[in-house]
Formats: structure tokens, C-alpha cells, sequence
């Protein structure tokens, strides 16, 4: 018979699932969430005494790059669940671009694999799209998505016209991801820019006319063939009023917190470690960004965690990679940011945790409520610390954010019913589980 484990987290600030919040405990037995109360009276296995801490669900990141396999120099799936343990991520969506590519059903089951014995936290796969692979797209499993690199990227992920794009519309209802950047426009830029090895020009190149172009087209064969979409890393003062206007209900959005809390003011202060695509903006997209996020043009948040080495990022540009990592870092920041009264923190919840559950179909996921999985973090809102990049898990030991001074961080993380980061310790021997994306939710 297996035996059967209990956890009682006492006299937490719970987060309930209509955003009220209730000073009480949480019972979890094996890996669910078995009772919600002022006062439980039995006792468990293990206690946490929670007195001033705040117990939020755990945060299911719905956009990483990982790097394994093929490029483990700059981040694998153990040291990225790591990390993920540590910022109070207890789940991820992670995406192609690895080598070889997830294009095919033996790639995802390989990822599969990989993860099962290396990682902290829970794990899913997105199968990526080329011009040629339609039928495993429509037949690889489990994963929660497509993931189609409009532009930024070269090779066979590289899905930028639309005569390429209507088949894989057109085929199937699995939802779409997309990267929304128009490379032709990018390419025009490049040669009109090049010679200049100044970062700054990255946002120039990569500016708010591609992001917007291809966001127009993605919406456009979405509603053609009124197909599950899903907008990536929306960065676009324009992208969002577009949407605003546009979006139908079968379509969603996702914002990172570097395009809602850094600019192009950025390459002064940390040169190329703020290089990402799509590139940083202006101020003005930040602040239209963030009414977009409030209003519910934009659904929830990702952080597009993709991590490269500072030996890498050193180079001269345009030579310098894009992408930045971001796991450890993205649930103080919005919490720091609810905190000093840019939204609230059941709003920061609901971003990071239950309207990604929703979106992708994830059951048990995203809400303290009996029945759910017990994914959870336990969060301090009274204390503020600095970001140190030497205290980061990331293999590649940085963060765009260092220096900034931020509440929220992670003191206890459960996945799984299990402590698997608690005061500054991991335990290296929990393990997630493969998440499941439920067509019938």
C-alpha cells in the first residue's frame, strides 16, 4: 500500500479563490488540498507555522526557454527548476527552440523524460511549428499548444509568411502561441541600421510596426478560422489598443514584467543584458501596457525566462543574443508592484497562477481551494531585499532587475504537496509532474 503524507501550513494570509483573503490553515494531504479553515484542529505530518506570511498559488510561468537539450551551457531543466522552486514558480510552459528542435513527438518525449528525472517543479512542452511538420502538430500529446516563431528566429522555426501560416490555422483546434513579429520588416531594418553596434538600435529594428504587423496577421487567420490564439510577450502600446478593440473571446494575450517595468532606458544602465525579443519600448508603451493589463486586454504574465550567458552577452551587437532570464525575479516584482499600489495582489494571483490554468486548460491548478493541487508559496510582504546576482539559481547568474530592491520574495514553496524550497534551502529530491491540458474543461 503507498503510504500517505500531510502538510498543515497554520495561521497563513490565505488567498481564496474570490480574492478575498482568510487568516486560517491549509491541510494537504499526499498532493492536494484537502481543507481551507480559520482553525484546523488535527494535526499532520509537517507544520508550517505561517503567522505574517502570505499563501498565494504557486506561479505557473506559460513562456520559458529552458536550453536543454543542446545548449545546457547557459541552463538546464534541473538548474532552471531551481530557480523556478526559489521564485515560487511551481509550474512552466516551456518552448522549441532547444536543439534539436521540438518539432516532433520523439523530441517531446524526450523533453518528457528529461524533466520527469530532473525537475522541482511541474512541466509542459509546446510542440513547435516549421513548414513541414502539420501532422505532428496536430497529433503530438501531451502539450499545451503550437508554438509559431512569426519572426526573431531563423531556420526551420522561422513560420513568417502568410501562405505558411493558413495550413497550420486551418488545420485541427489545438491553440496557437505565437512569437508576433513581422521579419520581413525586420530584415528591411537590419540593412538600413546596419554598422551600428550600439544595443540601443535593437529597438529600432525590431520596432512597434513588426510587433504590430504580425499581430494583425495572426488575427486575422485566428478569426478566419476562428482558432484558439494565443498572443506571446505583448510589447506594443499599438499591439494593445489594436486588441482592445479586436480581441475576440476565443483570443489571449500575455505581458512580461520587463516590458511592463523596463524601456529603452535600459541599455544606458545594463547594455545588452537588456536586449530581448521583442525589444524593450518606451515609456509610453509601458504605461499602455499596464492599462491593458488592468482592464483584461491582456490576460496574464509570462516571463519569456531565456537565459544566456554573460560571456555571451559581452559580444558587441549585433553579435549579443536576445532574451534574459526572469523566474526567480517576476512574482516580487509584481508583488512589490501591488504593494506600492499598481494593482493588487489578488489581481497578481490571478495573472500569474489561475487565468494561465484557465487559458491553457490546466486542470487543478491555480486556485487554494479543496481539491486543487497543492501548488503553493508562501510570501512575505512585509520585508524588502535586493536582487544579488549572487545569489541567483539561473545557470547563466544574472538578472536584468539586480539592484532592484523588492517584497514578495518566495520563503516556502510546495509542489506537489511537498516543501520543495523553504527559507533559502531546496530539496533537491522533490519531483513535479508532466501537467495535463484538459480539452474538455
Amino acid at each position: 500500500m503507498p503510504t500517505t503524507s500531510s502538510l498543515l501550513i497554520r495561521r497563513a494570509r490565505v488567498l481564496l479563490p474570490d480574492g478575498e483573503f482568510l487568516v486560517g490553515d491549509v491541510l494537504i494531504c499526499d498532493r492536494s488540498i484537502v481543507r481551507v479553515a480559520p482553525e484546523i484542529a488535527e494535526s499532520a505530518d509537517r507544520e508550517i507555522d505561517a503567522i505574517g506570511l502570505t499563501l498565494l498559488p504557486g506561479v505557473i510561468d506559460p513562456q520559458v526557454h529552458f536550453r536543454e537539450p543542446g545548449l545546457e551551457h547557459k541552463e538546464d531543466l534541473f538548474t532552471a527548476s531551481c530557480a523556478c522552486a526559489k521564485g515560487g514558480v511551481t509550474s512552466f510552459l516551456e518552448m522549441p527552440n532547444t536543439r534539436p528542435l521540438t518539432t516532433t513527438q520523439a523530441a517531446l518525449d524526450d523533453k518528457l523524460r528529461r524533466a520527469a528525472e530532473k525537475c522541482l517543479v511541474n512541466y509542459g512542452f509546446f510542440i513547435g511549428a516549421t513548414a513541414e511538420n502539420l501532422p505532428d502538430l496536430l497529433s503530438a500529446n501531451p502539450t499545451p499548444g503550437i508554438k509559431v516563431f512569426m519572426g526573431s528566429m531563423h531556420g526551420q522555426l522561422l513560420v513568417d509568411t502568410e501562405e505558411i501560416l493558413e495550413p497550420i490555422f486551418a488545420a485541427g483546434d489545438r491553440l496557437i502561441a505565437v512569437h508576433a513579429e513581422d521579419q520581413a520588416r525586420i530584415n528591411q531594418r537590419r540593412q538600413e541600421f546596419a554598422g551600428i553596434s550600439d544595443v540601443a538600435i535593437h529597438s529600432q529594428i525590431q520596432d512597434n510596426q513588426a510587433a504590430l504587423s504580425a499581430t494583425q496577421l495572426a488575427l486575422k487567420l485566428s478569426q478566419k478560422y476562428q482558432r484558439r490564439l494565443h498572443i506571446l510577450h505583448l510589447s506594443t502600446g499599438e499591439e494593445a489598443e489594436f486588441l482592445r478593440q479586436e480581441k475576440p473571446s476565443w483570443v489571449t494575450a500575455e505581458v512580461t514584467p520587463q516590458h511592463l517595468l523596463l524601456n529603452t532606458s535600459a541599455y544606458a544602465n545594463i547594455g545588452s543584458l537588456a536586449q530581448m525579443n521583442p525589444p524593450l519600448r518606451s515609456t509610453r508603451d509601458n504605461e499602455i501596457l499596464w492599462q491593458a493589463l488592468l482592464d483584461g486586454v491582456i490576460d496574464f504574465i509570462a516571463t519569456d525566462h531565456a537565459p544566456h550567458t554573460l560571456a555571451e552577452k559581452a559580444q558587441t551587437y549585433p553579435n549579443t543574443p536576445s532574451g534574459m532570464p526572469g523566474v526567480e525575479t517576476s512574482l516580487p516584482l509584481m508583488l512589490t508592484q501591488a504593494v506600492e499600489g499598481r494593482c493588487t495582489v489578488p489581481q497578481v494571483a490571478n495573472w500569474m497562477s489561475a487565468a494561465v490554468a484557465k487559458a491553457y486548460n490546466i486542470p487543478k491548478k491555480g486556485q487554494i481551494a479543496p481539491g486543487f493541487d497543492a501548488d503553493l508559496v508562501l510570501v512575505d510582504l512585509d520585508n524588502y531585499r535586493p536582487v544579488l546576482r549572487e545569489e541567483m539559481l539561473t545557470k547563466c547568474g544574472w538578472s536584468p532587475f539586480e539592484g532592484w530592491n523588492l517584497t514578495g520574495w518566495p520563503v516556502v514553496t510546495v509542489v506537489g504537496g511537498k516543501v520543495v524550497f523553504e527559507k533559502g534551502k531546496l530539496d533537491p529530491n522533490v519531483r513535479g509532474e508532466a501537467l495535463t491540458f484538459d480539452t474538455d474543461m
